[in-house]
């Protein structure tokens, strides 16, 4: 009964994460009409935007980002009566930490949340998207949702590959810092250099919006999934949708956690397909750190640690944990 109960709390957790990052758009395209008048997000005119749509969509993205949050703090507050064991992406390490610490820290990233938010703020209000993202009929257009994510982890799997190879000292002012992360916790992911982020996420962003038109609620639903995925697949543990993720070749917090520890393989986010096609897609199953040690068995890194040693030593100080809150790990 125990076991059951928990197999259906994690499935309930899993489905209300996802429910929950979706939940804004998905509830407002239907009652905008109720709430704003049309002059609120229609320019007759022409010539200058509506705040309206840019403020529901940064609300979007943080409101889903909240369930991620709560998702993060329920797996760990009552994981011993509701979800059991958590299970560790890399189970031959422990990174320890305190989860107030922890989302101080990815809640004051600039480079995050600062640096996005501005992003979306000018080119909103300077009126530099196409036509159709200032459209508020048609609803969710999932199909074009769908297409905005294969886009945007196209073109960031481009940018991630051309970072680490264009030149060492690409590598060191954009992506280095974000490496010294090789067994993340959720909240590094946006840990890590203003350059990496206009580089890697930005400049993708944009030539997206450009390649795929779709309208408010489209770019809102894309972004609230974009953005809370980003977060969800720097995991220190793995989630109840893995294993139908892997099947898909999405995105897990293991096929990343792969890329953190090698280097030079898994350069996709959200899609695996990428580096399927192109040679460079590493299991987790079959990469040592990522096997649960035999009993007995001392740490070790394996052929995590082999790979990884071929590379430059990196930058920004080791992991670190600090004294705030509830001890996560």
């Amino acid at each position: 009964a125990a076991r059951a109960r928990r197999g259906l709390a994690r499935a309930a957790a899993a489905a209300a994460v996802w429910i929950g990052i979706v939940s804004w758009p998905l509830v407002l395209n239907r009652l905008y009409p109720r709430i704003w008048s049309e002059a609120s997000y229609v320019d007759v005119a022409g010539a200058r935007a509506k705040p309206l749509g840019l403020v529901l969509g940064l609300l979007a993205v943080a409101w889903g980002h909240v369930f991620v949050v709560l998702y993060q703090l329920a797996r760990h507050t009552w994981q011993k009566e509701w979800f059991g064991d958590l299970k560790r992406v890399q189970p031959r390490e422990t990174r320890a930490y305190f989860f107030a610490e922890g989302l101080a820290t990815h809640l004051s990233q600039p480079e995050g949340f600062v640096l996005l938010g501005a992003y979306l703020a000018g080119t909103w209000m300077g009126h530099l998207m196409p036509a159709s993202y200032y459209r508020f009929d048609g609803g969710i257009e999932w199909l074009k949702v769908g297409a905005c994510l294969l886009v945007q982890d196209a073109l960031q799997f481009l940018m991630h590959r051309l970072e680490h190879v264009a030149h060492k000292a690409v590598y060191r002012a954009s992506h280095k810092p974000h490496h010294r992360f090789t067994n993340p916790r959720l909240f590094d992911a946006f840990n890590g250099s203003v350059a990496d982020t206009v580089l890697m996420i930005l400049i993708p962003l944009y030539a997206t919006a450009l390649l795929v038109r779709c309208n408010v609620w489209s770019y809102m639903t894309f972004g609230t999934l974009y953005a809370n995925w980003l977060v969800l697949i720097h995991s220190e543990y793995h989630h109840a949708w893995d294993p139908l993720f892997l099947r898909l070749a999405f995105g897990t917090a293991a096929d990343h956690h792969v890329h953190h520890k090698l280097f030079v393989k898994n350069f996709g986010h959200l899609f695996m397909y990428w580096d399927k096609l192109s040679g460079t897609y590493k299991d987790p199953r079959t990469v040592r750190p990522f096997v649960p040690a035999d009993a007995g068995e001392k740490r070790t890194l394996g052929e995590g640690a082999a790979e990884a040693s071929s590379r430059p030593p990196l930058a920004g100080g080791e992991e670190h944990s600090s004294m705030m809150g509830p001890l996560v790990g």
